[in-house]
């Protein structure tokens, strides 16, 4: 007969002691748990703050304008290729013409300029910021006058870029400008005889006289080989021919210019796209989205030119100038002794022959022709300009030497079209200065310096280059000699 097995007597004391190891083990494992989920959180943190969250952090902001890290990161990277590429297009162009980029001064200086940037992440960076900065401003002020782009015109701003013109090649048109110069005033012809007026001036002697001469139309549609005559067609063109008086004839060349006209486009719109993905997946590699495309690429550009045309619209198409000639001398005393002479009644063509320093005018009586503020350094503009007509300056130092200064004429003049241009610019720039100076909301976080990306490289552009080289020799067919 088996023994009955003892009955397990569980006391109180035994009981409580269970309990108090359940909650023990209870804890550790609640407190397990949290370490785990507390790790993997700082972990996912972590990863999203290096990623989503500090790609959304601001860099610029004005009003209600941000440009977030990745724009920032975006528009460097951008930077960086441009410069990289024209880095290669500068070593290629070296090459091509059998310079050594590496001695050439020239080359070798454009070339240490695009690495320098490259190298600096706060150059880089700072034109980056500027960029941008410029870029809000612009749209602020646009903001504010009611000028808005839409996407139709960013559409055809592409199809322009891309040279798609659906509705046909547009008709180019020019506006020509007269410009008309006034003669030379009595005070100034007794000052310069004719012979020492700027070459800007026509001889007020010169009077041309017109004899018509027959010369036949060329079809401009037919291409003459060398060895070919051109026929005349039966309606002949009568074009005059210049002819000075007494003897000398001027004929003018002729150009031919075929008329423009709207035609339709050769270029398909597959054509089109094609080209246009082709350039587009470049710029993917640098995380560019199709909307970064159209708007660094093309909407800023249509907000900046029409911003551009407003605030320039007021800059005139004149500018003050003034017609002077100096004498340049090395120390005052010569100055001195020299501006007596002219007081005296010298003549100022053959003292400058004499004694002026400045190989650019003194065979030339010293003339500096017309210029504008802005062209000479300050102690040399500011004498010339407060001068009156005929009027000799006290001897003036500059970094050149000791200058005596005679002022021939003032007027507002013309501007020339490269002129023209510069003094839009120059409106331009001292506008966005002094818009930037007032926009008391602008703020520029200084933390972008640590976020300024050092790719791509020279050297990574290249390899791949390589690479892609190699895979398009590998692609090719290769040729099978004949027996």
């Amino acid at each position: 007969m088996a023994k009955s097995q003892a009955t397990k007597i569980v006391s109180k004391k035994h009981l409580a002691r269970l309990e108090r190891e359940r909650r023990q083990t209870l804890a550790i494992t609640i407190t397990a748990v949290a370490l785990i989920a507390i790790v993997a959180g700082l972990v996912v943190y972590g990863i999203l703050s290096q990623t989503v969250l500090l790609a959304r952090q601001p860099i610029v902001k004005l009003g209600d304008q941000v440009v977030t890290t990745r724009e920032f990161q975006l528009r460097a990277r951008i930077r960086r290729q441009q410069l990289i590429n024209q880095y290669f297009q500068y070593y290629q162009l070296a090459q091509m013409f059998g310079i050594d980029p590496n001695t050439d001064p020239n080359i070798g200086q454009q070339l240490a300029n695009f690495t320098n940037e490259l190298d600096s992440p706060a150059t880089l960076g700072q034109n980056v910021i500027d960029e941008i900065t410029a870029n809000m401003l612009v749209r602020k002020y646009a903001a504010d006058n009611g000028i808005i782009i839409t996407p139709e015109d960013v559409d055809k701003a592409i199809r322009d870029a891309f040279g798609y013109y659906p509705d046909g090649t547009p008709t180019p048109t020019l506006t020509p400008t007269e410009v008309v110069y006034p003669t030379l005033n009595p005070t100034q012809l007794a000052l310069v005889p004719p012979t020492a007026t700027p070459t800007i001036f026509l001889s007020p002697t010169l009077e041309p006289t017109f004899t018509p001469t027959l010369i036949p139309t060329i079809d401009p549609s037919v291409t003459p080989s060398p060895t070919d005559t051109p026929l005349p067609t039966d309606t002949p063109t009568v074009v005059p021919t210049e002819t000075l008086v007494p003897t000398a004839t001027l004929v003018p060349t002729i150009t031919l210019t075929p008329t423009i006209t709207p035609t339709a486009t050769p270029y398909t719109l597959e054509g089109f796209q094609t080209k246009y993905n082709e350039i587009f997946v470049n710029y993917q590699k640098l995380g560019m989205t199709d909307a970064d495309f159209r708007r660094i690429f093309f909407e800023d550009k249509l907000y900046r030119d029409a911003v551009y045309k407003a605030v320039t619209a007021d800059v005139p198409h004149v500018s003050e100038q003034v017609w002077a000639r100096h004498i340049l001398v090395a120390d005052e005393a010569t100055a001195n002794t020299v501006r007596a002479l002219i007081l005296a009644g010298g003549d100022f063509n053959a003292l400058a022959a004499e004694y002026s320093l400045d190989p650019g005018s003194k065979d030339s009586g010293g003339d500096l022709g017309w210029f504008a503020r802005g062209a000479m350094i300050p102690e040399f503009e500011d004498a010339a300009f407060a001068l009156p007509v005929g009027g000799v300056s006290d001897p003036v130092q500059t970094t050149y030497g000791w200058h005596l200064i005679q002022a021939l004429g003032h007027e507002n003049r013309p501007l020339s079209e490269t002129e023209y241009q510069s003094a839009l610019e120059q409106a331009f720039q001292e506008w966005l200065a002094t818009y930037k100076a007032e926009a008391t909301d602008l703020t520029v976080y200084p933390y972008w310096l640590a976020r300024v990306p050092t790719d791509p490289t020279i050297e990574g552009v290249y390899s791949e280059q390589q690479t892609q080289q190699a895979e398009t020799q590998a692609a090719l067919p290769i040729d099978t000699p004949i027996p």
